[in-house]
């Protein structure tokens, strides 16, 4: 047919071709279009087989999504609510107590939904002692209920004078200032 030296191979390719053609025809499959994989997405790159289809006016979860709802999910799907819920008390103390008390008492620790809060004085330990309830029912409205179920609430400590695994009991220093 043709002087050119590659033409056995091309009349073996092209009779390859046929031969995929006429199985393919067999099967069922329109010639010029690809077979639908079943089990999973076909294609190149893991895309679809189909042509792809925007998602048009309404939402979709191709979209753009904010990084707070990307972020929310991901702490639901990875079980992290709880520490989150945790910080949040620590990170957004004077808001949801106040200014005013947010000034003279701070958290400390929070476990198992006991939260620990020192005080600067013993007349503000008193205080958030009666304000206890509300200042409760305030962090269960912006960080949900069940984050804090109890307060602690402490007074300021003095300073230890014991220092050190080596001491002496009695008065210690106390007694040398004359």
């Amino acid at each position: 047919m043709n002087d050119n030296p590659q033409s056995p191979g091309r009349d073996l390719v092209k009779a390859a071709l046929e031969g995929a053609r006429e199985k393919a025809k067999a099967r069922g499959v329109e010639p010029g279009r690809r077979p639908r994989v079943v089990g999973g997405k076909g294609g190149v790159g893991g895309q679809s087989p189909r042509r792809r289809r925007w998602s048009g006016p309404g939402a979709d979860q191709r979209d753009p999504q904010p990084f707070g709802r990307i972020a929310s999910r991901i702490a639901v799907e990875r079980g992290w609510n709880a520490s989150l819920a945790n910080g949040q008390v620590f990170g957004q103390w004077a808001r949801l107590v106040g200014e005013d008390v947010a000034e003279h008492a701070q958290p400390v620790a929070l476990k198992d939904g006991e939260l620990t809060v020192r005080a600067s004085s013993t007349a503000w330990a008193m205080q958030l002692r009666t304000l206890q309830g509300q200042l409760l029912a305030k962090i269960a409205a912006v960080v949900g209920h069940g984050v804090v179920k109890k307060m602690r609430i402490h007074g300021p400590t003095a300073p230890s004078w014991r220092k050190g695994y080596r001491h002496v009991s009695g008065r210690g220093p106390r007694d040398t200032y004359g």
